[in-house]
């Protein structure tokens, strides 16, 4: 590849969105530039190692006029979000301004608390927990900094995620998929029949290269291609179960399992005050992203059966 060629830096690589991002762009013959803790890296990417909360360290990591992907995932901490997130973000929005690089935030939904009907671009924020709040707050950082000409930004949001490299952080493959693989019981927090949206990985890094090079995508938010509609964790079950070729057998934990338990454990107390996204129907809706760059987010039937396949061959690559 061209040295002269932009550049594209991956600040958080190796998760579950940073990897198959990195795949995807190097597929593409794209400069890329894989950034960590640990400085490893996908083959054929330079590899860097930083802490992203120093901002000596990100302003290294990013090259003029380079186009930056926010991936970092942080300990599911609300004390580690409060002191971090906003160091990460300050000195991620210096370092592109810095540069002149543009700058892709990859976020989540807490920041619009509990909705009644579908989410949007257009949901109001009001978070309806720590986590929510502090993610509305470097969320809303960056807005301002966009709005003041500061930085060139866009924001992807997903909803909670699942499929390949997922394995460690999505719900999906941790309570139902490696559940029902080593011969237990599926779990579903709170309700077995309420909908919750799922965004699949691959979509994700499918999507972030193609908002990038869309002009008009700056200084936009953007919702990331997901599935309609959405299953309830009953059929999320059954779709899983029928791709391993086991029973649908599934368990609900009841709200006061998360409450009691958070007296002894930091998870289930972190948890326990998203379970608002449990109760009831969690609807996530990508239609503007859809129109605008022609994208169809993947099946659930789809997405569920290649999770499978990379679980049953996890040495063979997935292709993005």
């Amino acid at each position: 590849m061209a040295a002269n060629q932009p550049l594209h830096v991956i600040l958080g690589a190796g998760g579950a969105i940073g990897t198959p991002l990195a795949a995807e762009l190097l597929a593409k013959g794209a400069r890329v530039r894989t950034v960590s803790r640990s400085g490893r890296g996908a083959e054929g990417a330079e590899a860097v190692r930083a802490d992203l909360t120093a901002a000596g360290d990100v302003l290294r990591a990013v090259e003029p006029e380079s186009t930056v992907y926010l991936l970092a995932g942080l300990a599911y901490d609300r004390k580690v979000w409060r002191e971090a997130w906003p160091a990460i973000m300050r000195n991620v929005v210096a370092a592109c301004s810095a540069k002149g690089a543009r700058l892709v935030f990859f976020d989540n939904v807490y920041l619009y608390g509990a909705v009644d009907g579908a989410m949007t671009e257009e949901t109001p924020v009001r978070p309806s927990s720590v986590k929510g709040e502090i993610r509305a707050g470097i969320a809303g950082y960056l807005q301002e900094e966009m709005a003041a000409g500061r930085v060139t930004a866009l924001i992807a949001r997903a909803a909670d995620f699942y499929g390949p490299y997922a394995e460690k952080t999505g719900i999906p493959s941790i309570l139902v998929l490696q559940r029902l693989a080593a011969g237990k019981k599926a779990q579903v927090m709170v309700s077995a029949e309420t909908l919750h949206s799922y965004t699949y990985t691959l979509d994700c890094a499918r999507a972030l290269p193609q908002l990038a090079a869309a002009d008009d995508a700056w200084g936009q938010v953007w919702h990331l291609p997901t599935a309609r509609p959405a299953p309830t964790g009953r059929q999320l079950v059954e779709l899983a179960a029928r791709e391993l070729g086991v029973a649908p057998r599934l368990t609900v934990m009841p709200r006061w399992l998360f409450q009691a338990g958070g007296l002894f454990s930091p998870l289930l107390r972190e948890l326990a005050e998203m379970l608002y996204q449990n109760d009831r129907d969690y609807l996530f809706d990508s239609t503007k992203i859809e129109r605008r760059l022609g994208l169809t987010p993947t099946p659930y039937e789809e997405g569920i059966r290649e999770t499978v396949r990379r679980m049953k061959a996890p040495a063979g690559p997935v292709k993005t």
